[in-house]
């Protein structure tokens, strides 16, 4: 079983900065790809950004040139340095984990509310 804790959300103004993390823990196989994941009220989930253990990084089109992935294997962790904050980018944030084929596992963090309000 892997568990994923996310922390660092917070109620924030436009234009200011927040750095959310998540650090997993509970099996000893690393995931192939981290992500994070946002869910706005009335909307569906949508991807923000994903980095993969071969290097590759994605951030969605919403969020380009404003949110930035990195990840830590040492610390087995993934953070999302977000900058540049927008009335939009309010939502619950959650991490995801995800490793196929052998032991796979495709796991969730309980997320973490951000609110961008003036």
């Amino acid at each position: 079983q892997v568990q994923l804790v996310e922390s660092g959300g917070g109620l924030v103004q436009p234009g200011e900065s927040l750095r959310l993390s998540c650090v997993a823990s509970g099996s000893v196989f690393i995931p192939h790809a981290m992500s994070w994941y946002r869910q706005a009220p009335g909307k569906q989930r949508e991807l923000v950004a994903t980095i993969c253990s071969g290097g590759k990084i994605d951030h969605a089109d919403s969020v380009k040139g404003r949110f930035f992935i990195s990840r830590d294997y040492d610390k087995n962790a993934v953070y999302l340095e977000m900058t540049s904050l927008k009335f939009e980018d309010t939502a619950v944030y959650y991490c995801n984990a995800k490793r196929t084929g052998s032991r796979s596992y495709d796991a969730w963090g309980q997320g973490t509310q951000v609110t961008v309000i003036s």
